[in-house]
């Protein structure tokens, strides 16, 4: 069969979003255009405590959630090799030089929360830099593997320990400044949650894994001990499970365990009672009762909460199988990608997702302390809604690298 130049030349210069995994595109699609619906329905008592007009934080997650999806669609089309490492290392080194600098910033462009500068003013939104940092990070983390990590044999506990002590000490680096800086020890759990990931990847040590999730879980505690709140946190979760841990455990520990007098954990006792109200089929979309005064951040950090007291128990498992899929699909463009840099970040991107929902989620029922993630693409916020989507978009990209592989083996 003959072609004629002209349609040869059509051909190749046709670039849709079909050379992407556009099944992930859809699924995250279908989580941003969620938020939108219960950015509107979780916010009536909100705009009204606030004097805010009716659609204002609706109107907000929609040009958000639009601006994503283009953002993911544009990022579809590009070619990886050209679009990632850019984008990747411009958001590490800009954003981690943010947030040295939000501490000594003028009170005019910061916003505080909790006695932390988190968040910078800008025009009509405050932007949160360490979103964006977290794509940089776990990109950075991947090259610099790829450079020094992957191609190395396992050498025992001191030899895995001398290579891998630059990354311990960089991230030491990070930890003061989200954690103490910025007061975000969940941010702290999710990117050593990474870490630890890439190392187990890179097929290091068993011994030296092991002596790490040692550190991290000392590193922890002594993170919580640092800071009031945070044993305040501790305390109000421990309230709510201690009578359950406790009947589990020999009867002589429970005169060392058991603490009285804790604070009453009014968050996550309305959050179990919304998702408790919701029951298999949910009271309806903007017929839910615990938005109405009794949680604050119901579109926030509680919407999963939120959310199933709406539509139920059903509506919080298709969200469940929403993102597993998603989880799935990047997980499958990342084996099929040849460059171990790609691959790397394909899957600390899907870590990303699946550990911000684990401890949200866990956080929401009380199963662990309440962290402070927002729901990956559900939870109200343009900064971690943004960061997301360019990370997915970054992963729709390299999940083209294959075809256009193909496409150069074939000229």
């Amino acid at each position: 069969m003959n072609f004629s130049k002209s349609n040869i030349k059509s051909s190749n210069q046709v670039s849709t979003l079909h050379d992407a995994d556009y099944i992930l595109f859809i699924l995250v699609s279908v989580l941003v255009i969620m938020s939108i619906i219960f950015s509107y329905s979780l916010t009536v008592y909100t705009v009204e405590f606030f004097g805010y007009s009716n659609h204002h934080f609706f109107i907000r997650q929609l040009g958000v959630g639009i601006l994503s999806i283009f953002i993911m669609w544009f990022l579809a089309r590009t070619d990886p090799e050209k679009i990632v490492q850019k984008v990747a290392m411009s958001f590490f080194v800009i954003f981690f030089l943010l947030m040295l600098a939000m501490p000594i910033l003028p009170a005019a462009l910061v916003t505080e929360s909790g006695g932390a500068n988190r968040w910078i003013r800008l025009p009509g939104f405050s932007l949160s830099p360490v979103e964006f940092f977290k794509i940089g990070f776990v990109y950075f983390i991947a090259w610099s593997f790829n450079r020094k990590i992957l191609n190395k044999p396992k050498q025992g506990l001191i030899g895995d320990t001398v290579l891998l002590a630059p990354y311990f000490i960089f991230f030491f680096v990070v930890v003061f400044v989200i954690a103490f800086l910025q007061k975000d020890l969940g941010q702290v759990v999710l990117l050593g949650a990474i870490l630890l990931s890439l190392i187990i990847f890179a097929n290091r040590s068993i011994k030296i894994l092991i002596v790490l999730g040692v550190l991290a879980v000392v590193g922890f505690i002594g993170l919580i001990i640092a800071a009031p709140h945070r044993i305040q946190r501790i305390h109000s979760w421990w309230s709510m499970v201690q009578d359950t841990i406790l009947a589990i455990l020999p009867s002589s520990l429970e005169p060392f365990l058991r603490i009285d007098d804790l604070p009453e954990p009014y968050q996550v006792s309305y959050s179990l009672r919304a998702i408790s109200n919701g029951g298999f089929l949910g009271q309806g979309v903007g017929l839910g009762d615990i938005k109405l005064g009794f949680l604050s951040e119901v579109h926030t950090d509680f919407v999963l909460a939120g959310i199933t007291e709406e539509l139920g128990y059903l509506g919080l498992m298709f969200i469940a199988f929403i993102v597993i899929l998603i989880i799935w699909r990047i997980f499958k463009i990342s084996r099929r990608v040849e460059n171990q840099i790609f691959h790397l970040f394909s899957v600390s991107v899907a870590l990303m997702i699946v550990v911000a929902f684990i401890i949200n989620s866990y956080g929401i029922s009380g199963m662990a302390p309440i962290k402070g993630i927002a729901v990956p693409f559900l939870s109200y916020g343009g900064s971690s809604m943004l960061a997301m989507s360019i990370a997915v978009g970054l992963v729709l990209s390299i999940s083209r690298s294959t075809i256009l592989d193909l496409k150069r083996k074939d000229s």
